[in-house]
């Protein structure tokens, strides 16, 4: 059984990396004063993980920032929490095809938002979310930093020491971000 799964995912990462293929994307970062949202994809199988992300979807409405979260939750009932919550979606094993690629209607709009800046909090390298995060039109992508960097669709890669708290990750971004000097406007691309 674990190796039907381990081909069926080759086979997906193979479909990614075609969808991938020979397109240039060129990042583009506004500032920290210049984003106005913000996507977060989540492995949302931790439901102790979610009050780290309450507390940054506050913070950042704050400072007048829409934050949207796309969780991946494997479970085929989605904890009472999760549920009606504006900001948070979840997909769900049931809406990933054979080769465990997403194709609900939140995933592809999720995908084609060209959010200021898109947060990878996938630490355990769930590949639904990585396919997610790889596809995604978002101007600037984090993610926590990998060693297979030539592949990695991240903007910025932010290193730490393992177990990660999703509230010093979230912090550390903010950080970094304040610090980087903003691309200017002439810089973007239409993508």
């Amino acid at each position: 059984m674990e190796l039907l799964r381990r081909q069926r995912l080759k086979i997906g990462n193979w479909i990614l990396a075609g969808k991938i293929g020979g397109k240039q994307r060129k990042p583009f970062y506004a500032g920290i004063n210049g984003i106005r949202n913000i996507g977060i994809v989540w492995d949302a199988s931790n439901t102790g993980d979610f009050p780290a992300l309450s507390r940054f979807h506050l913070q950042m409405q704050e400072r007048k920032i829409n934050v949207k979260i796309l969780g991946y939750y494997p479970e085929p009932e989605l904890p009472d929490q999760y549920t009606a919550i504006r900001y948070l979606s979840c997909i769900r094993r049931k809406e990933l095809n054979y080769f465990y690629i997403p194709g609900s209607t939140e995933t592809d709009v999720f995908i084609n938002t060209k959010f200021d800046v898109l947060i990878d909090i996938n630490f355990n390298k769930v590949f639904p979310l990585i396919y997610i995060t790889s596809l995604s039109k978002s101007l600037f992508r984090v993610g926590l930093f990998t060693t297979e960097q030539e592949s990695a669709p991240y903007d910025l890669m932010m290193e730490m020491k393992m177990p990660v708290s999703i509230d010093n990750y979230l912090e550390q971004i903010i950080r970094y971000l304040e610090m980087i000097k903003p691309d200017s406007p002439d810089n973007i691309v239409n993508q």
